[in-house]
């Protein structure tokens, strides 16, 4: 079995750069949020809940869930927000397992935005948060996506404290402006491949 590296960071952290740098030394990359998001849209179970809790327009015309609308309503309460999580986490692990039973590398790396909130890093050899400080965070996020700060404040705040996180990780990548994050990348990279640990 490969070794597991769960990498997460809190929004606009730049995980999903560290990432895409990992892919490109070739390394498998299990994006849990993208394939949480395809679920919603192919599970007949989770749609069958999503529309029982939210109502048929939780979907469009074509069968998409409305990400904004669906957004809108868990970000702003919590007890759904754990409701869909309840029901999405399970499939997501299911579809992990089946992914990893495939994988032939020295080590994947699974991606979550929430990996320790989800509980996800109970299942990782090792974890690994990409962190930046929230002021910087939240201009990358109002660039990328033309967010408003409350809209961003809001999601920042179902994520749990940066302290928290870096407490429990195996590792810590500062994507400060600073800090150059490519040969973190490829450290870690080399110390996986010949010795099966991160430092």
């Amino acid at each position: 079995m490969p070794v597991k590296v769960g990498i997460t960071g809190g929004i606009g952290s730049g995980k999903s750069t560290v990432c895409e740098i990992f892919k490109l030394l070739g390394v498998p990359v299990f994006e849990a949020d993208a394939v949480a998001k395809q679920l919603q849209n192919s599970n007949q179970k989770i749609k069958k809940v999503l529309i029982s809790l939210f109502g048929e327009d939780i979907y469009t015309h074509e069968s998409i869930v409305d990400r904004k609308k669906l957004a809108d309503i868990i970000f702003n309460d919590e007890f759904q927000l754990s409701k869909v999580n309840e029901l999405i986490h399970p499939a997501v692990r299911e579809e992990f397992e089946n992914w990893l039973k495939k994988q032939n590398s020295a080590y994947i790396v699974h991606e979550a935005a929430i990996l320790f909130e989800s509980g996800f890093y109970k299942m990782m050899d090792f974890t690994i948060l990409v962190s930046a400080p929230e002021g910087q965070r939240i201009e990358r996020i109002m660039k990328r996506d033309g967010a408003n700060r409350e809209i961003i404040m809001q999601r920042i705040k179902t994520q749990w404290d940066e302290d928290k996180k870096q407490n429990m990780a195996s590792f810590v990548i500062y994507n400060d402006n600073e800090n150059l994050i490519i040969p973190e990348v490829i450290k870690i990279d080399n110390n996986l491949k010949l010795h099966g640990k991160i430092w």
